[in-house]
């Protein structure tokens, strides 16, 4: 399937969609995956449908760890139902910074678990994303490091003060600092090994990363990108991932673009790159939501106001919290997650899920715009958000209400909006 040239007519899918739908009362609750019918199928011609896979996944291997524990069996099965459901993929964390290339110079890369992602993809024939290129967290703090001495700590309005969401590891680096120059050479050195390597086989990739300022007037974040190299840094970036692969479509991502006036700021910020012909060519909204929030009303004004910039419409890490701690907000901050997860699950969790999740796809539905829609995880088992169960799969990769909801969604049915 060709992302630029998809078909927006959505009446081919809704046929085989329906057909799908007409099986599913016969279908248990704890059906195998093998028994279910498939999202990508259920989507086909209308949008890729995906799911960011770890390295377990990639990897095909066990492990043991805080932030995710799967056994050999649970990856099998994980792989299975990847492979079963989805024809694109994101990476959770490997080609990130500070996972492939550590440490500075030619022989800082590590491109294992990376190959492993896109050999991944390559084998089971999907659509293969690339995340990310630039952003403020998980930056390792030589990037940033060099003899300038950094700018004395001042106490401002805290428009744009350090300390706002998803700071990874790097952006607290506070030592002396690169030169406007010396970072433009590290960030062209790294966007060209890394896409350079890949191209021609990642089709999408995350350029630049939650730039976009969460509170204040000003549009950016203050991030080291943006007190050393200043605000072209955005442009600069595109331009040299273009350069390194032509046939790329290059995508900016944000979250909480559900809030008008975050939006707002992309707008700005997406038209000032247009006017000055950067090629920015879709734009992510990584739609981090609650089922408590956004309104049918409200994803349909935020997909209406984007599509004012002409571009494709990414929905690129998509989980619905049911934890009682995260519905107010649609934040991406890893620092904080857990509080967004904490005070057990919601009321009717699985039937509220549900009830979000078909909203959703409908809004999705209705927008042509909406070229690719990703999972932000296989299953609840490995999400982030893992206490708010925010997924179509349960931790043992079984269907839960929602999946067969958006489902229904493909079909055209109006599943519980009201």
């Amino acid at each position: 399937m060709n992302l630029t040239h998809m078909k927006t007519d959505c009446s081919n899918h809704r046929t085989l969609a329906g057909l799908l739908a007409a099986g599913l009362l016969a279908i248990g609750a704890t059906a195998r995956s093998a028994d279910i019918p498939a999202l990508k199928d259920a989507y086909q011609g209308h949008c890729y449908v995906g799911v960011a896979i770890n390295r377990t996944i990639a990897t095909g291997t066990a492990v043991q760890a805080d932030n995710v524990s799967r056994t050999q069996e649970q990856v099998d099965k994980d792989i299975a139902l990847v492979k079963q459901q989805f024809n694109q993929i994101s990476p959770e964390n490997d080609l990130k910074w500070a996972l492939i290339q550590p440490r500075p110079g030619p022989g800082g890369y590590d491109f294992g678990p990376a190959d492993a992602y896109v050999n991944f993809g390559l084998k089971n024939h999907m659509y293969i994303v690339g995340h990310t290129l630039v952003w403020h967290g998980q930056t390792p703090g030589w990037v940033f490091a060099g003899t300038n001495p950094p700018p004395v700590a001042r106490n401002e309005d805290g428009t744009n003060a350090p300390g706002g969401r998803r700071f990874g590891r790097g952006f607290g680096y506070n030592g002396p600092r690169a030169s406007r120059d010396g970072l433009l050479r590290r960030m062209r050195d790294h966007i060209f090994t890394v896409v350079g390597r890949y191209r021609g086989k990642i089709k999408v990739w995350d350029v630049v990363n939650e730039a976009i300022a969460d509170g204040g007037t000003n549009i950016l974040r203050n991030s080291l990108w943006l007190q050393i190299i200043g605000p072209d840094y955005i442009a600069k970036a595109f331009e040299y991932a273009h350069e390194a692969d032509p046939d790329a479509i290059l995508r900016y991502n944000d979250y909480g673009l559900e809030n008008p006036v975050k939006r707002h700021k992309l707008i700005t910020l997406i038209k000032s790159l247009q006017a000055q012909h950067v090629p920015v060519m879709a734009i992510g909204s990584q739609t981090h939501v609650s089922v408590s929030s956004p309104s049918y009303e409200e994803e349909d004004q935020e997909l209406t106001d984007l599509e004012q910039l002409g571009l494709s419409i990414h929905i690129t890490e998509l989980d619905v919290n049911g934890a009682q701690g995260g519905q107010r907000g649609f934040g991406a901050d890893v620092a904080n997650n857990a509080a967004t997860t904490q005070g057990g699950l919601v009321d009717d969790a699985d039937q509220r899920l549900a009830k979000e999740y078909a909203t959703l796809f409908e809004v999705f539905l209705k927008h042509p715009s909406v070229k690719v829609v990703t999972f932000w995880g296989v299953n609840d088992g490995v999400s982030w958000r893992r206490n708010g169960r925010p997924l179509l799969f349960d931790a043992d990769d079984q269907p839960k209400p929602a999946f067969y909801a958006v489902i229904r969604a493909a079909a055209g049915v109006q599943a519980n909006r009201h």
